[in-house]
């Protein structure tokens, strides 16, 4: 073999380490899309999903694609031309579902918030039932900033105006607890290669009947495997590729040939599921998320460095931190990357060259890993002119994990 990959340590918010079982999955033999061995995995998938989303929904499967082919296949199945789009923006990833929701047709309404911050319920709702748009979009995790935005109220009062809510929790997913039902959400889009530890390329995500139905209304199935009864909508969907009602008839018993399933991606999925939802338990992966962020982001404080933005409402899988005035930002990510194998991010917009983006997604959410990146980080950042405690900050982090 003549590929040769150098070993990281990724502590950036998406892509993230995987677990050396999850790529050992990967490795499998393929199967053919409807060999029923592999439908058995297709099946379990499922399932897991909706254990993960903590909902009965029947349509929970993953779309082969990155998490922006999940986004996209949701918000096009959704937005026709003209429906009103309502969209709060705390960051970046605001301003994408803007994008995907324009190029669908929709007509598009938005509510700012400052970055770094997250808005309130209240004023989401209170703008939302002026509007009275068809679909509101928000984003849960805005990794661009390390907030998370609440959203447990929003799914019920959309539905009492007829509204339906469409949630980018890829950043989230497998991170914070996301209970779909419960919130009464009607679609939300998760990530692989964020807190699931997965391999980018397949999206899960999840939608319910009241969803399912009303895209429905746009259904067109091409000719090709197309019946005397099959549904030919005029306002169809404008993407094949990414039309959940074909992928519904894929991933239902009917397996209506759509697309060549990825195979290993399935694998892949199955396996990271697998480990969470039965080996980790869910509760305690959010538990060992959150405690290891909090750590992390304790001892850069005691380094002296500045933790970023509304601490009540950040992500508990990342630690976003201020650059200090007197440090080249890039160059800091350059050095620990070209000379220690550890990545971090840079942020977007108003953000760039003023935060580090800290990641602690899934696998490498462990003491090992901390420490390690903690002893390296403060090392490069005091030869890059910043004046730290690092002693205090080893200290702490090293008590912390005996308690």
């Amino acid at each position: 073999m003549t590929l040769k990959i150098t070993e990281r340590l990724i502590m950036t918010p998406g892509p993230t380490m995987v677990d050396p079982r999850v790529l050992q999955a990967a490795s499998n033999p393929i199967l053919g899309q409807f060999d029923p061995e592999f439908t058995k995995i297709m099946n379990e998938n499922m399932e897991f999903i909706r254990r993960a989303f903590q909902t009965k929904n029947k349509w929970s499967f993953p779309v082969d694609g990155t998490s922006r082919a999940g986004l996209e296949a949701v918000i096009n199945s959704i937005v026709a031309h003209g429906d009103k789009v309502f969209i709060p923006r705390i960051g970046r990833f605001g301003n994408l579902a803007v994008e995907l929701a324009t190029r669908a047709g929709g007509e598009i309404y938005t509510l700012d918030g400052e970055w770094g911050q997250v808005l309130s319920q209240e004023k989401i709702i209170e703008k939302m039932n002026e509007i009275k748009p068809k679909v509101v979009i928000f984003v849960h995790g805005e990794t661009s900033t390390g907030r998370l935005q609440p959203m447990d109220k929003i799914g019920a009062a959309a539905k009492k105006i007829g509204a339906f809510t469409v949630v980018d929790a890829v950043a989230s997913f497998m991170g914070v607890n996301i209970p779909v039902d419960d919130w009464e959400l009607d679609a939300v889009i998760g990530g692989a290669q964020k807190s699931l530890s997965a391999p980018s390329g397949i999206t899960p995500l999840t939608f319910n009947d009241r969803f399912a139905q009303e895209i429905s209304k746009r259904k067109r199935v091409e000719a090709g495997v197309a019946t005397k009864d099959s549904a030919k909508a005029d306002d169809f969907i404008t993407s094949n590729y990414l039309d959940l009602t074909q992928l519904m008839d894929y991933w239902s018993p009917a397996r209506l040939n759509h697309h060549t399933e990825s195979t290993i991606l399935n694998y892949a999925l199955h396996e990271a599921l697998e480990l969470i939802l039965n080996e980790e338990g869910l509760e305690n992966r959010f538990e060992n998320q959150k405690k290891q962020q909090t750590i992390l982001k304790n001892s850069l404080r005691q380094l002296g460095l500045k933790i970023f933005g509304d601490e009540k409402n950040e992500m508990p899988n990342m630690v976003a931190v201020e650059i200090p005035s007197n440090v080249d930002g890039e160059k800091v990510r350059s050095v620990l990357l070209n000379e220690y194998g550890v990545e971090i991010s840079s942020s977007f917009g108003p953000m760039a060259g003023k935060i580090w983006r800290i990641g602690l997604m899934g696998y490498v959410a462990q003491k090992h890993y901390v420490l390690r990146f903690l002893s390296i980080f403060s090392q490069v950042l005091e030869q890059n002119g910043a004046v730290l405690n690092i002693k205090e900050a080893l200290e702490y982090a090293n008590n912390a994990y005996k308690k």
